[in-house]
């Protein structure tokens, strides 16, 4: 796993995890009086020679858009245990997710405590690319576990969308 983070998405490259967060701090400072879910979730694709993972950071800003970006992991071998290709999923996600929770949940929550009587709000969740069907239906405990032991809100499919949907568009 990478000690460095750097992201990018459709319209920027090479941003920081600093970036990241000024660029989740403007989102959120153009509709303060919103309610937003923030979403950590890694996909994984096996090529011949490495396995390639992508985690993405979604912050959705229910009814009103969204802004997104991604950060890529490549191991270099064939992954063929799905039970390591989904552990190392979680754990690239909760890598992620512990940065967020110990330096900038915070953050980005001040910007909306002034305005929660209004309606203001914002939870965290971790997407995990795993549902009740299928070959990781027998993984849901040792995952979700993994993530709420974190003290964080667990998603799997249909609701897992930032794993099973945007960071599955980029894996191939």
């Amino acid at each position: 796993m990478s000690d460095t983070f750097a992201f990018y998405n459709v319209t920027e490259n090479n941003m920081t995890l600093q970036d990241v967060i000024s660029r989740l701090k403007r989102f959120i400072q153009k509709d303060p009086r919103s309610v937003y879910v923030l979403s950590i979730g890694t996909d994984s694709h096996v090529h011949y020679q490495e396995t390639k993972f992508i985690t993405a950071i979604h912050l959705h800003r229910v009814g009103k858009g969204a802004w997104g970006c991604l950060k890529n992991s490549i191991i270099p071998r064939p992954i063929l245990s799905v039970h390591e290709k989904i552990s190392t999923e979680t754990a690239l996600s909760q890598e992620l997710a512990y940065s967020f929770i110990t330096l900038y949940l915070g953050v980005l929550s001040d910007i909306l405590i002034p305005h929660s009587e209004e309606g203001a709000d914002l939870s965290f969740e971790i997407h995990l690319d795993i549902g009740r069907k299928g070959v990781t239906k027998d993984l849901i405990q040792e995952m979700t576990g993994r993530i709420t032991a974190m003290g964080v809100e667990a998603r799997i499919k249909p609701d897992s969308y930032t794993a099973f949907s945007y960071a599955n568009r980029y894996t191939k």
